[in-house]
């Protein structure tokens, strides 16, 4: 137990002195780490720096009406490639049921098989389907949402709205943001270090639904005026169209799912900012054969409903890319591009609580929370040293090294420092003495049964090392449950507490009975004062 070969120990003190030096950088100003930016440097939570808070809630109704409009695009497109074709009216999508009638009353169980198809299976373990389907006066169909099928939709689609905007805070450069769902349709924000929440609303706010879509050339101009459209198709606004709105056809030419880039540049020739993007290869083939069968034809360019620009298409667009131009400024441009490149949000997200946490607080809690450092690091150096005296001394060392260890490594791991986290740096500092106490006193004890030096000492490190090695892993077991479970301040607590767990252990046995070996093959003492 107490042989140290020298290339044992110099590994030690070479990974010790190497995460020691690494935990500096977090204790610099930041105009000399931002010269240095590969350095770790750990960053400090919404508590603690500042920064903005958002509380997101999804517009569940808006969800239901779109899945209602797919749905109807879907039933018409089935109904006609049916074989034989099946003939019904115009769907009418109005309380939150599609109606349609058969012009064939003979077609109802095809159209049926047809419905059960596509309206999909049960809704998970309820055991109810996603749609209701009625047969009414023997050729009138109405389908409608179940409740389950609706509560599905709205959990799948909080779950990719909560990555979507995940995604988006990233894009912005901001680190260790806190994202978290709260119950069934709110997502909470948390970011530190950004002091403008209006930028955060406006680029969370954005659905970044973009389709492209050919402009009805027969709707009459007065019909268009009044909000009326011909059948397929749709009135949608766009101020730089005589009248303020457009017609377009339902179906959409390419959808920005099959966008795989987009960024922020300016036009050449008048320097405007505008949005580039590029489609994948399956939508780069249908943009590029739409645009040669409509050529000469306007198509408008949407976003979230409403028709950015609407050109004219001179020449087949080939290169599966394009642009998109509109009153953009630099800013507003980079943030469409950044909603583009992170995917469209499924379901529309609205501020409903939103706050700025200013960094006078943190600064506050952050000298109260190196004072509370201080006291406690002061108070258990001067108790360790007059219990235990050498061995004391040894101990206190490792309490520094540890402290240092925690730093670099919440640094490395990008971890983020919180007022949670000052405390379980507090209880850590508290409790990481406690394997050196209880080597300690088992090496009292053997001493008091007349071993030797070297026989009390490695008896106390190997028997307390078992006792030491099961009540780590009980702490390590709660704190991987909060961990795993909570969140927020929680998560921050129990960051620490993990961490500390690990770098205790290492640091109280390993580095202090390395330590002790050393002094011991040197000394060679008779006797010891413990």
């Amino acid at each position: 137990m107490l042989d140290f070969p020298r290339w044992k120990v110099a590994s030690i003190v070479t990974v010790l002195a190497v995460l020691c030096l690494l935990a500096f950088p977090s204790f610099l100003p930041e105009r000399y780490t931002n010269r240095l930016p590969h350095l770790p440097k750990i960053n400090l939570g919404l508590d603690l720096a500042g920064g903005s808070y958002l509380l997101l809630e999804a517009d569940t109704a808006d969800l239901a009406n779109s899945r209602l409009e797919a749905m109807r695009d879907q039933v018409q497109t089935e109904m006609r490639r049916a074989t034989p074709r099946i003939a019904i009216g115009d769907i009418s999508a109005r309380g939150g049921q599609l109606t349609f009638m058969l012009r064939d009353p003979s077609q109802v169980d095809a159209a049926r098989e047809k419905l059960l198809g596509i309206t999909g299976g049960g809704a998970g373990l309820t055991g109810q389907r996603q749609w209701d389907i009625q047969v009414v006066d023997s050729s009138r169909f109405v389908v409608r949402q179940t409740e389950a099928g609706l509560n599905q939709a709205i959990d799948q689609a909080m779950g990719d709205a909560t990555e979507v905007v995940r995604r988006r805070i990233d894009e912005l450069g901001t680190r260790e943001p806190t994202i978290v769902r709260q119950g069934a349709s709110r997502i909470l924000v948390q970011v530190p270090g950004l002091q403008n929440p209006q930028q955060l609303k406006d680029l969370l706010g954005k659905t970044a639904k973009l389709e492209f879509k050919l402009v009805d050339d027969n709707a009459n101009p007065a019909d268009v005026a009044r909000g009326i459209a011909p059948a397929g198709s749709q009135v949608l606004a766009y101020p730089g169209y005589p009248g303020g709105r457009i017609a377009v056809k339902r179906s959409a030419i390419v959808s920005g799912d099959q966008l795989t880039d987009a960024r922020q540049a300016n036009d050449p020739q008048s320097n405007a900012p505008i949005v580039n993007f590029t489609f994948d290869t399956q939508g780069g083939k249908r943009f590029a054969r739409v645009t040669q069968e409509n050529t000469g034809k306007l198509f408008a360019i949407i976003l979230d409903n409403a028709v950015v620009s609407a050109p004219r298409i001179n020449t087949p667009i080939l290169g599966g890319s394009g642009y998109i131009e509109g009153n953009f400024t630099t800013e507003s441009a980079n943030e469409l591009a950044i909603a583009l490149r992170s995917g469209k949000l499924p379901v529309n997200l609205k501020v409903i609580e939103e706050s700025t946490v200013g960094p006078d607080l943190g600064v506050d809690s952050i000298h109260a929370g190196v004072l509370a450092c201080t006291v406690a690091v002061l108070l258990v150096v001067a108790f360790m040293f007059l219990t235990y005296g050498r061995f004391g001394a040894y101990a206190n060392l490792a309490v520094v090294i540890n402290v240092l260890v925690i730093l670099t490594v919440m640094a490395v791991l990008g971890s983020s420092l919180t007022l949670p986290g000052i405390a379980g740096f507090v209880l850590t500092i508290g409790t990481a003495v406690d394997a050196n106490v209880l080597i300690n006193e088992r090496i009292r004890e053997e001493r008091r049964r007349g071993r030797s030096v070297v026989q009390a000492v490695e008896l106390g490190y190997k028997e307390a090392s078992r006792t030491i090695f099961e009540a780590n892993v009980t702490h390590g077991i709660s704190g991987i449950i909060m961990l795993v479970l909570g969140s927020g301040p929680v998560k921050g607590f129990a960051v620490v507490l993990l961490i500390g767990i690990l770098s205790s252990v290492f640091t109280a046995v390993t580095f202090t009975r390395m330590l002790v070996a050393l002094w011991i093959r040197r000394a060679r003492p008779q006797t010891i004062h413990i």
